[in-house]
């Protein structure tokens, strides 16, 4: 099958953002899953470089339009190629293949009556490059929620298009074609707008030059609007090239929930006008957020710079992020703090760990090689179950545009594969001189469900494939989307290496000191944290059971978000100029974990060296004295005594507690 997908093409008045970056990489993800399963795919994005907005911008910068777009398109391009997104073609809205294309449809649509000369009176917004009626003013500004600067009073000959004509027709797709605009929310939304009226669209401009000429009379320029939408047929060759024959019409355009309007009505009329099928799909995600709820966008003047977050955390985790953050249909929630959180649980802590975990016990248990399985066992069969059904959701889920579903659909196979560690136990079939064969079938899924994860990892982290068929010892393993499906791949006998960790946790003692500027100040909330903390300490140890108040009612569900293990302790030693601290080095399965615990004045080192404890494993990480502590021991306070909670029978560390 052919796959024609689109991003918008984006204004080049300022480094690409987050927002922008999203929307790209979401296209990525969804090209690549649909050239994994062998599909004809074409990938377009580029820039929209026609617009008054340019003009403004350059002439604040003291350069020429064309100097100072070729400077921010030169940045879109290194970005992608950072994010590894894979587009077929970038279409610049200056290139002579666009300008032609334009030129001939304007030219076409005056001929046949559907654009008409007449004289334009009234309101234009140059930052959403918008024309606006009276009535549809908030407070005589300008009325997108996004917006709502001044707009200013133009008179001038202009061209305009025919809307209104299409009005009906357009409706009957709409209704027609339940998929056309999606989701459901925007869908409504466009219904209501066209329902409401539409008006003749002015289509030409006389104030400003920067533009592309109406060929019959070039003191107009093209309205920006209408040239930039035809680059998704002027990319293809429009109207005899090979590729449009090939490729038109698109399966999905993707784009910010801002722009749907213009996609969903001028882009459809313009198409009807022209005869040409439309798109299967118009897609508005969501915006991303600030916490404080604001939209973060160039205008606002609160974007992330995409180029710092790669260089700080590389460029899949931005990616995985991303594509997890922003629900569908809804927006999404940014902020560094919930990224860092994001990537030490999901790709550090899940992800990372079981795949450093598998191959640490195949190099320990049999010698690297990938061993020989043996027959399945129940538990085995309920893992090969729930890859087919997660391969099949997140395909559903990526094919509605979902990329934070299908991510939801990959995690339950992560969460299962450790499950299946804990609950196989290969440490004690190791210890087991009868538990061989049964060591090598499990060691032997674990591997196997490395390459599945790889597979279906590989659409949004395209850089996970690469790391794991390093440590696999072999290529190929990745590329079709059906082998997640599909077990007993690799060969026995191949060999592995354990190598470093794919996503290492982020150190947050690092990411604290990028965060803040002022270190003294950094250094009086860690002193106040520390106060409150021995405070909180000495408040529950000088308070018997009965003065303890019980907390507030849980459900389950919240209870399951804690990540309860037992760890053994390797090493101890006091922290220095620190009476209540002790400096802890416990074993996570196969990690080694720094634990700073408020328990010295009840245990020496030498007392807790061995023991089995049990620690809180997902306590987001905290800087004591200097030392990053990654996670809680558990204990219970009474009456100034306190005791550790350990084990009283052999269990492997890394076992959950539940």
């Amino acid at each position: 099958m052919k796959y024609y997908i689109t991003t918008p093409i984006y204004y080049p008045n300022s480094s690409p953002h987050i927002g922008t970056a999203y929307t790209t990489i979401a296209a990525d993800a969804m090209a690549r899953l649909r050239r994994m399963k062998g599909d004809d795919v074409y990938f377009l994005t580029g820039t929209d470089e026609n617009a008054q907005k340019i003009v403004r911008t350059a002439e604040n910068a003291g350069v020429d339009p064309h100097t100072y777009v070729d400077g921010i398109v030169k940045r879109f391009r290194e970005l992608w190629n950072l994010l590894q997104i894979s587009n077929d073609d970038f279409i610049r809205t200056t290139e002579n293949r666009h300008v032609k294309v334009v030129q001939y449809i304007f030219n076409r649509l005056y001929e046949q009556g559907d654009i008409y000369k007449s004289e334009y009176e009234g309101w234009y917004c140059t930052p959403c490059e918008t024309f606006w009626t009276e009535n549809k003013l908030i407070d005589r500004k300008c009325p997108n929620p996004d917006c709502g600067r001044e707009v200013e009073l133009l008179k001038e000959e202009s061209y305009f298009f025919r809307m209104s004509k299409y009005q009906d027709k357009l409706l009957e797709h709409i209704h027609s074609n339940p998929d056309f605009i999606q989701p459901v929310s925007r869908r409504n939304e466009m219904i209501k707008f066209i329902e409401g009226g539409l008006e003749d669209l002015c289509v030409s401009r006389t104030t400003f030059q920067w533009g592309i000429k109406v060929p019959f009379d070039p003191k107009h320029v093209v309205y920006v609007w209408l040239d930039a939408l035809i680059n998704y047929i002027s990319a293809l060759g429009y109207p005899d090239g090979e590729n449009y024959r090939k490729y038109w019409p698109a399966e999905v355009h993707l784009m910010g929930k801002d722009i749907v309007r213009f996609h969903s009505v001028i882009w459809p009329i313009t198409l009807m006008a022209l005869g040409i099928p439309l798109p299967q799909k118009v897609f508005g995600h969501g915006w991303f957020l600030n916490r404080q709820g604001g939209k973060i966008s160039k205008s606002r003047g609160n974007v992330q710079d995409s180029f710092e977050l790669i260089q700080r955390y590389g460029p899949d985790p931005i990616r995985y992020f991303l594509l997890r953050e922003m629900q569908f249909g809804m927006d999404g929630t940014y902020s560094e703090d919930d990224l860092v959180e994001r990537l030490n649980s999901d790709l550090a802590n899940d992800l990372g760990n079981f795949v450093s975990r598998t191959l640490a016990m195949v190099v320990k248990y049999n010698q690297g090689k990938v061993p020989v399985p043996g027959e399945d066992a129940g538990l085995e069969k309920e893992l090969k179950e729930l890859s087919c059904a997660v391969k099949q959701g997140a395909e559903d889920k990526m094919l509605a545009c979902d990329p934070a579903g299908a991510l939801e659909y990959i995690w339950q196979f992560v969460s299962k594969c450790n499950k299946y560690v804990d609950e196989t136990a290969p440490w004690n079939l190791a210890k087991d001189p009868q538990g061989k064969q049964r060591l090598d079938t499990v060691l032997y899924t674990l591997v196997e469900a490395i390459r599945i994860l790889g597979i279906l990892c590989a659409p949004f982290m395209p850089g996970v494939p690469e790391q794991l068929k390093t440590l696999l010892g072999t290529e190929g393993l990745f590329r079709d989307w059906e082998q997640a499906e599909q077990w007993n791949i690799i060969k026995p006998g191949t060999v592995i290496e354990k190598g470093d960790p794919i996503f290492p946790r982020i150190d947050l003692s690092v990411y604290a000191e990028v965060q803040s500027e002022d270190v003294a100040e950094k250094e009086e909330q860690k002193g106040e944290f520390k106060e409150g903390i021995q405070t909180m300490q000495g408040n529950i140890k000088n308070l018997s059971p009965e003065l303890v108040p019980f907390k507030e009612e849980i459900s389950i569900e919240e209870f399951a978000k804690m990540d309860l293990r037992v760890v053994k302790v390797l090493q101890a030693e006091k922290v220095e100029k620190a009476d209540k601290l002790l400096k802890l080095e416990v074993e996570l399965g196969n990690e080694i974990r720094t634990i700073v615990s408020g328990i010295a004045q009840y245990y020496t080192p030498e007392d807790l060296i061995g023991k089995k404890v049990i620690l809180l494993a997902n306590l987001k990480p905290a800087k004591l004295r200097g030392i990053v502590s990654q996670g809680m021991i558990l204990a219970a306070s009474h009456d100034g005594e306190l005791e550790v909670l350990s084990l009283s029978k052999e269990m492997p560390s890394g076992a959950q507690v539940k």
